[in-house]
């Protein structure tokens, strides 16, 4: 299914990184409640998908139905599902994601901005933007350098950009 590069983006980031099974579960879930995802009833062109097995997003293709208050109300119950059922916390925007080699790490805003202190973390670290709106910024906004993305102006002071 080919959708949209305007397609509005949800991204829920998981506090600590989900087992391939528990990925896979998600992954079933994501497309069960996708493919029955309504807008005052009209059927959303929209998907999900696990990705490092740490992020869950959802996709919605607006050309033909857009995305409504209550249909938006919808998949946050849907998220808040997962997140019991898992026992994971997908709503804490404060915990920040960074690439280090190959894993996906992430931490508490005080614990990312110590990494800073240390040079743990640098201005050319990875770190996720999953405040991204769609399928464009998602595809080219969202792995970005620290320099590039928000968190810069969040800890502008302890870098030397």
């Amino acid at each position: 299914m080919e959708f949209s590069q305007h397609s509005r983006v949800w991204i829920y980031q998981s506090d600590k990184k989900l087992t391939d099974q528990e990925a896979l579960q998600i992954q079933s879930a994501l497309n069960n409640f996708t493919t029955g995802w309504t807008a005052h009833n009209h059927q959303l062109r929209a998907k999900g998908e696990v990705r490092y097995n740490r992020f869950l997003i959802l996709i919605v293709d607006e050309s033909q139905a857009g995305a409504t208050g209550c249909s938006i109300d919808k998949s946050v119950h849907f998220m808040k599902e997962v997140e019991q059922h898992f026992s994971i916390n997908l709503f804490d925007r404060f915990n920040l994601a960074y690439r280090e080699g190959e894993e996906i790490l992430s931490l508490p805003r005080h614990a990312f901005e110590e990494q800073l202190k240390q040079g743990k973390i640098n201005t050319e670290t990875i770190v996720y933007n999953n405040m991204v709106q769609n399928l464009t910024e998602l595809e080219t906004k969202w792995e970005v350098p620290f320099k590039n993305s928000w968190h810069i102006q969040l800890f502008r002071d302890l870098v030397n950009a």
